[in-house]
């Protein structure tokens, strides 16, 4: 297979596309990819460190009030689709996917406009702008939550889940808790804001620290590299049973042995949760567009694998009382992490590729 993909922007457009990409090499290795990104993404750095071919293109989003930058916006984009275009002439994929972000919206589009195969992935539970205008052009589009369906050509939809939940299944125990400092016979939650931390959730675990001491389980806190000296120079004392970590370099790989996660509703770490059956208490970040973390939250709230708090309401009394309620009650856990596990899709990469199989006929 010749795989041309495009996603960028954010770790939740790159991961799943990295994630499609190791299962194509997995099922063919003799496959040709290559990466489209713009040169200020995430992408920029992710992908070229993962060994994958890699080629930028110059585009930016629009803006969501009147601006002049639109027109801008759109001569970029119509530059881009021509550099997509020598770039699909040169490279001549079998297939074009697109992960999100407006980096893909060219490329996608481009090939769609050539007669070449293609497809696009929708992570969250409310659809992203550019995935919303390539899906009148595309050949089919694969989504990760049902909700996501009623915004999308019908006859072009497939439920295939995330494929970072089947990068991250394989993943074993292998005592990363011991190795920072906790005891592997206890009971863990880990409170995590993502990858630069999230002042809020820090404030609040500064502010439950008081109420988390001496319990029976103990706290893997993580504030983001940026929050760490602040968070360390606010604590004027460590409780015995929790550990205090700026960042995390493989989150993953300490997953299989945390108990309970507390954290944000990105689609990325649903998927990881989802396919590990980990119970969970989400702070949708408000930030986000069309506040889609909490339409993603939801879902798990729904089928009773997770517990949400709402930015606007989080404390340190309120994040303490729900970790309470979870870390002491194993019932309650276990049965969370059934429902967590039941609401993912450990095949999703498989069938991602099984669709791009379909697609270029083979």
């Amino acid at each position: 297979m010749r795989l041309l993909i495009s996603g960028g922007g954010t770790g939740g457009h790159v991961y799943p596309a990295l994630a499609l990409i190791e299962e194509v090499k997995k099922q063919e290795p003799d496959s040709a990819v290559l990466y489209i990104g713009t040169h200020r993404g995430l992408e920029n750095k992710i992908v070229p460190a993962a060994g994958i071919d890699f080629q930028t293109i110059r585009i930016q989003g629009f803006k969501r009030s009147l601006s002049f930058e639109n027109f801008k916006t759109v001569y970029l984009f119509l530059k881009s689709t021509q550099r997509a275009k020598q770039i699909i002439r040169e490279f001549k994929p079998d297939v074009v996917v697109g992960t999100g972000g407006y980096v893909c919206g060219a490329v996608v589009y481009a090939a769609s406009r050539m007669k070449i195969p293609t497809f696009i992935h929708e992570q969250n539970s409310i659809a992203g702008i550019t995935n919303k205008f390539l899906s009148h052009f595309v050949d089919q589009v694969g989504i990760c939550f049902p909700e996501a369906a009623k915004e999308f050509p019908k006859n072009k939809i497939v439920f295939t889940g995330n494929p970072r939940a089947q990068q991250v299944m394989g993943i074993k125990a292998a005592n990363q808790i011991q190795a920072l400092g906790l005891n592997p016979a206890k009971p863990t939650i880990l409170i995590f804001g993502g990858s630069r931390g999230a002042r809020r959730i820090n404030e609040s675990t500064l502010e439950a620290l008081k109420f988390l001491a001496d319990k029976k389980y103990q706290v893997l806190f993580v504030t983001g590299s940026v929050h760490f000296e602040k968070v360390k120079s606010l604590v004027k004392e460590i409780p015995a049973n929790v550990v205090i970590k700026p960042y995390i370099a493989n989150m993953p790989a300490i997953l299989p042995e945390i108990s309970c996660i507390v954290g944000r509703a990105g689609a990325t770490s649903l998927a990881e949760i989802t396919a590990l059956g980990i119970p969970s208490v989400l702070i949708p970040s408000p930030y986000v567009t069309h506040d889609h973390q909490t339409h993603n939250a939801q879902s798990l709230v729904n089928v009773q694998a997770a517990e949400m708090i709402k930015e606007s309401e989080l404390n340190g009394q309120v994040l303490a009382k729900v970790i309470d309620k979870l870390m002491n009650d194993p019932d309650l856990r276990s049965k969370m992490a059934k429902n967590a596990k039941q609401a993912g899709v450990p095949d999703a990469a498989t069938r991602v590729f099984n669709c791009l199989q379909k697609l270029i006929g083979k």
